[in-house]
């Protein structure tokens, strides 16, 4: 190996060759959940609409993209990815694809917005999510191993479809946690915290993958 004049010299990241980037975006803020009035359910899942301020985080993330080399965008089944990508895939002028997998977590007889009235009232369910690290403690849940094995289909249908291109996928905060976990061997939720319309960066290599960004929302400051 013949040194440089000036020596070895650091560089930037650049993906491998074949590798897929992913730009994992978690959906803006959706409408809030009314005790009284559950969301509407798609396939069992809540599936509230945006609130008024995820529209403005929804046209935030997509000024911060519109000028990056993005060759995909994917939704989920559920509204309030369709509307978080909409002004993206307008200013790209990308038809956004549907890849159901990613989908969110199901949360059994917590789903319709219940899970936040739960939270807020500091349900001892609630709680025992966070010290047992999984959903699936909350009354017929999706399993864990179900959960695993759905999102990692879902992403290995994208990286396969994608080789050495970069896609942006729309899904939700349990999702991202859960892929995350997987791809770095931390604890379940350590990447549990994902905000609305935030970005989160996943180069998948075969079976290689490596996180280059979590909970981006630099773009969402005033």
């Amino acid at each position: 190996m013949t040194e440089a004049p000036e020596g070895f010299r650091q560089y930037r990241f650049s993906p491998p060759a074949g590798a897929t980037t992913v730009l994992l975006l978690r959906h803006a803020e959706s409408a809030p959940a009314v005790p009284d009035r559950p969301f509407a359910l798609a396939g069992g899942h809540g599936d509230p609409e945006l609130h008024t301020d995820g529209h403005v985080q929804a046209e935030r993330l997509a000024a911060r993209l519109a000028h990056e080399a993005i060759d995909a965008i994917y939704v989920t089944t559920l509204v309030r990815t369709h509307q978080t990508a909409a002004p993206l895939a307008t200013a790209l002028g990308i038809e956004p694809q549907v890849e159901p997998e990613l989908r969110e977590v199901f949360l059994g007889e917590w789903e319709g917005g219940l899970l936040r009235a739960k939270a807020t009232a500091g349900d001892p369910i609630f709680e025992q999510i966070f010290v047992q690290q999984r959903w699936d403690v909350i009354p017929g849940a999706e399993p864990l191993d179900a959960f695993h094995e759905r999102t990692q289909r879902g992403l290995t249908r994208i990286v396969a479809a994608h080789p050495g291109r970069r896609v942006a996928v729309v899904t939700h905060g349990g999702v991202i946690g859960q892929l995350l976990h997987h791809a770095t061997g931390a604890s379940r939720f350590a990447f549990g915290g994902a905000d609305n319309a935030s970005i989160s960066e996943l180069v998948v290599d075969g079976d290689r993958q490596i996180l280059r960004r979590f909970n981006d929302t630099t773009h969402l400051d005033a």
